[in-house]
């Protein structure tokens, strides 16, 4: 069964079209961000993260995710930023970091299992939180949600100055 999506809008001369989710579609993304409102990880500062908790947080963020793309029609919009955040999540937890030897030096010896974390920890933390931002705006203006102010502050900024 292919879900309805109706066309509501078209404009010229640049071209755009507007289109109105299904309901249900909807429901399915309101879950998803208001799931990701909860997950810390993504916005708190990042002298407060722990590395042990990070992991398990974006492991159950993986897990979140998958239960959403299980749930949402093959046709969806909101099936690629899904998959993309999804994939963000595998990419922090498998792929090797930078390696920031003198940095580390320099700052006094730390270990990439500390529990402060490294600084190549914070940067790969850093490009799952950005993955993240970009993503949960692209869903929360297709679909027409707010998002609440923790959760906000990884969206792209909008200043053009």
């Amino acid at each position: 069964m292919v879900p309805e999506q109706a066309l509501s809008g078209f404009s010229l001369p640049f071209f755009g079209v507007q289109w109105t989710p299904p309901a249900d579609e909807r429901e399915i993304v309101r879950g998803l961000l208001t799931a990701m409102e909860d997950r810390r990880v993504l916005f708190v500062p990042y002298h407060l993260e722990v590395v042990s908790q990070v992991t398990s947080s974006v492991l159950e963020m993986r897990k979140i995710l998958t239960k959403v793309l299980q749930a949402l029609p093959e046709t969806s919009r909101a099936a690629g930023s899904t998959r993309a955040m999804r994939t963000a999540c595998r990419r922090f937890l498998e792929e090797p970091t930078p390696d920031f030897r003198n940095l580390t030096r320099w700052l006094g010896a730390r270990h990439a299992d500390d529990e402060e974390g490294s600084p190549s920890f914070f940067v790969a933390l850093g490009e799952l939180r950005a993955t993240f931002g970009t993503h949960i705006a692209a869903l929360a203006h297709q679909y027409g949600l707010d998002v609440e102010p923790d959760l906000a502050s990884v969206l792209p900024s909008t200043d053009e100055s």
